[in-house]
């Protein structure tokens, strides 16, 4: 008979597994992923799987790194050409403190461009602060913004780089410099996380576009300027005041080390490498307050101030009671908090003011100029009903006839009137004031005045024959897929009866410019203009009114598509 234990007697009791020795737990924190390594594999995710979505987003990804790589390179090869150049130093240090500028600027306008620019998402993960920002910054980084900054900062050091010392300037120059931009962005994000995760913050976000396009304005002026005063030499000042102001000092160590000036580059290489240090370091107290402190949107109330002014006190006090006050409330009230009604009545103030500014600054100004202004701001009439999207059905329940649709409309032109005729007269007399032509300042706000009460008139009428919903998702999206024809038809068709009814105004003030006798009662203008945009505005509304009554669940229809 054979002694041989059964399995059962063999094997071990059961019960819990063995705590792994402290040794073995050692072993593997030693062992531990870097942070950085994955922040960069998550940041390579991020940008593959957006690749993986819908088509049109995939098309403007590579467009955008299509154009972003040939500006690079045009804008490198342009610098390179700079190479013995005079005053290649003064052009390039000026643009790399421009390039900082536009880095610092940018996690305020596109906070929602980077998902990796909120560090807010990342307070619950057991990260310490240091190792946090080690590996942000590596992944920051990756992307098209960088590889643009690194080829203008290659082609800077090219343009001015000399001899063996410029050339070993430049490489240490071209690394600092990206640092340098990417350190000031991520501080400046981090800083201002719970402004950009807010309401507010996307609305700066939403405003974007016309600071682009103010800069853009600027830029322009300030190269005819330039041009006429003679090129860069005029700018060599500045430029030696911006050689010293980081990250731009790293350029300037790369001239200053061409020409031999090595106590001037080391003492730019010493700036430099303290500002980026000292960027890391606000950036580390920042992220580290973030991750310790609350959120104080979720903690206080409203205090009883702002309830009472909410409940129609403050500075609505003064406005009588009724729907008309309501209406007008309603409409300032959209103008102040819904960002892409913010955003037109902002860019509409911004451009109605540089048009006639600018080209009275540049010698070819006018006082009639003012009349874009009220132009613009007059357009904020059409598509009434689709300012306000969905939320128009609550308005709509209120309107039971052609009385409830006029004090309606009527109600939305005095809150366009109570900012649009205050704008209008200071617009023009500016202009006049630029221009030096006080006698012409009755004409120019006459036929301005005219202008915008058709146009509120005429804006009226679109809002109720071609109303459309305008997309409340994206923040360049005006018009709903399917409803462009009715936008353009409204607006093109608006502006051309505008004109119509402006056309005696305007052959008036022809008459008295032409005529050397009749420019002495140009001033009749001014009455005859507040009369007539007051005429054809009570017109506007007037027809308006029957239309929106008759058709408000079309309206309804229209504006809710979006």
């Amino acid at each position: 008979m054979s002694t041989t234990a059964s399995p059962s007697a063999s094997a071990p009791a059961p019960g819990p597994a063995p705590a792994p020795t402290t040794t073995a737990a050692a072993g593997r924190a030693a062992t531990a992923v870097d942070p950085t390594a994955v922040f960069v594999r998550l940041k390579l995710s991020l940008i593959r799987n957006g690749l993986k979505g819908s088509s049109k987003r995939k098309a403007a990804y590579v467009t955008s790194l299509v154009f972003s790589l040939a500006v690079a390179v045009l804008v490198t090869l342009g610098l390179a050409m700079l190479h013995g150049h005079a005053r290649a130093g003064t052009a390039v240090v000026l643009l790399a403190a421009i390039l900082a500028l536009g880095w610092s600027f940018m996690p305020l306008f596109f906070p929602t461009g980077d998902e990796t620019l909120d560090p807010s998402r990342l307070v619950m993960l057991p990260l310490r602060p240091r190792p946090l920002v080690r590996a942000l910054l590596a992944s920051s980084l990756i992307g098209i913004g960088p590889l643009f900054t690194l080829c203008v900062a290659v082609g800077s050091v090219v343009a001015v780089a000399r001899g063996w010392a410029g050339i070993v300037a430049g490489v240490v120059a071209v690394p600092l410099l990206v640092l340098g931009c990417v350190a000031l962005a991520r501080t400046v994000a981090t800083a201002n996380v719970r402004l950009l995760s807010s309401r507010k913050g996307r609305d700066i976000a939403v405003l974007s576009g016309l600071v682009i396009a103010v800069g853009a304005q600027l830029a322009n002026f300030a190269s005819q300027r330039l041009m006429e005063a003679g090129g860069l030499a005029q700018l060599e000042p500045a430029a030696a005041v911006v050689q010293w102001l980081p990250p731009a000092t790293a350029i300037g160590m790369v001239d200053s080390a061409s020409q031999g000036a090595y106590g001037t580059a080391t003492a730019q290489l010493a700036l430099t490498v303290l500002a980026v240090a000292l960027l890391m370091w606000l950036w580390e107290r920042s992220l580290t307050q973030l991750m310790v402190t609350p959120d104080g949107s979720t903690l206080a109330a409203a205090s009883s101030k702002e309830k009472r002014q909410s409940a129609g006190g403050g500075i609505w006090s003064w406005l009588p009671e009724g729907r008309t006050s309501a209406t007008v409330q309603r409409t300032l009230r959209y103008a102040v908090r819904e960002p892409k009604t913010k955003m037109s009545w902002v860019s509409a103030l911004a451009v109605g003011l540089i048009i006639p500014v600018f080209n009275a600054l540049q010698g070819t100004g006018s006082v009639y100029l003012a009349c874009f202004g009220a132009g613009m701001l007059g357009a904020q009439m059409y598509n009434q009903f689709g300012q306000d999207t969905s939320a128009f059905w609550m308005v709509a329940q209120t309107i039971g006839g052609t009385r409830d649709a006029l004090v309606e409309l009527r109600g939305r032109a005095y809150a366009l009137a109570l900012v649009t005729v205050p704008y209008t007269v200071l617009v023009t007399v500016l202009t006049a004031a630029l221009v030096d032509n006080w006698q012409g300042l009755p004409a120019g706000l006459g036929m301005a005045l005219s202008l915008l009460g058709a146009m509120l008139g005429t804006g009226a009428l679109a809002s109720a024959h071609y109303p459309y919903s305008i997309p409340t998702d994206g923040a360049f999206k005006n018009v709903a897929p399917g409803q462009a024809g009715l936008a353009w038809t409204g607006i093109a068709g608006g502006l051309l009866s505008s004109a119509v009814i402006c056309s005696p105004m305007i052959a008036l003030a022809i008459w008295f410019k032409v005529d050397d006798g009749m420019q002495s009662l140009s001033w009749i203008l001014l009455p005859l203009g507040v009369v007539w945009g007051a005429v054809a505005a009570w017109a506007g509304v007037r027809l308006a009114a029957p239309v929106v009554a008759r058709k408000l669940p079309e309206i309804l229809q229209a504006v809710s598509k979006g």
